[in-house]
């Protein structure tokens, strides 16, 4: 069976969650930190660890069979890949920014202003799709500090919290792109079995993060109300309890619907309601 490769970030704001991703969907594997490749143990695959503008480039010529880097360095690569998986981390916003001091306010306004940025190819795209030529100067980091320092009028660069903008005394007045995490391969590989494995695997590991799993005690009397609160993955299971009259329903509840849902069911006569976290969830 031929092994696959992964590509991920060696070191940056992807490494950390790229891994316990993977740890969680049950591979094991060592000695990351210290090592370019490593092996996992349980599964054909080698996970690859480099910087994060490489990986696109090496997905796409073969070198990897797929990788996870966010949607801004896919963008600015510009490379042919396949994108088969949204993570959910490692969101950011690619945005405009300026002095707070600027009577910058649109982007017609950049017009002949010099721009910093470490994303000249996204930035250029933008700008022309609004007819707007500006000065676009790249820079390979520390772009936030090049206004103070009399460099550009404006940057153009990743805003996670917004709280370095603001230690720079910087202002984001347009948000450009929205990128997150996201597992792309070769093109043409999104039917290797393997690779499908391990996507599945993935995909259980993001729904469990969206999900909570909910035991609560009820009266029967109030069941048929509860239950039409409680969709479950299918339905929620209904177990008799020792005292007569009352059930234990076990379900799931979408994190997003949680508190929400909660409130419902003890208006309607929940108890005892016992919330647990979902390892995976596999359909």
């Amino acid at each position: 069976m031929k092994t696959l490769k992964i590509a991920i970030q060696k070191s940056g704001r992807l490494n950390e969650k790229s891994v316990e991703l993977l740890k969680n969907c049950g591979l094991s594997f060592e000695n990351y930190k210290s090592s370019l490749i490593s092996s996992v143990s349980n599964f054909p695959l080698e996970i690859l660890f480099l910087r994060d503008d490489d990986i696109p480039e090496y997905v796409q010529d073969g070198i990897a069979d797929i990788g996870i880097v966010g949607e801004n360095v896919i963008a600015e690569k510009g490379v042919e890949v396949s994108f088969l998986q949204h993570l959910g981390f490692g969101k950011c916003t690619l945005k405009l920014a300026v002095k707070n001091s600027s009577e910058i306010e649109n982007v017609k306004d950049l017009e002949g202003k010099a721009i910093a940025t470490s994303y000249p190819v996204i930035l250029k795209q933008f700008l022309n799709q609004n007819q707007v030529t500006a000065d676009i100067r790249t820079i390979s980091g520390s772009v936030e500090i090049s206004p103070g320092l009399g460099l550009s009028d404006a940057i153009f660069d990743i805003v996670s919290t917004g709280g370095t903008l603001k230690s720079n005394g910087l202002k984001p007045f347009i948000d450009v792109m929205s990128s997150q995490a996201i597992l792309i391969g070769r093109k043409g590989s999104e039917n290797n079995e393997l690779i499908q494995e391990l996507i599945q695997r993935i995909q259980s590991v993001l729904r469990a993060r969206e999900t909570k799993y909910v035991v609560l005690n009820a009266e029967i009397k109030n069941l048929d109300e509860i239950v039409k609160l409680l969709p479950g993955v299918k339905s929620p299971t209904i177990v008799p309890l020792a005292e007569e009259g009352w059930v234990a329903i076990h379900t799931v509840i979408s994190e997003r619907d949680f508190w929400e849902k909660i409130n419902l069911l003890k208006s309607a006569g929940a108890q005892g309601i016992v919330v647990m976290p979902i390892e995976k969830i596999i359909f």
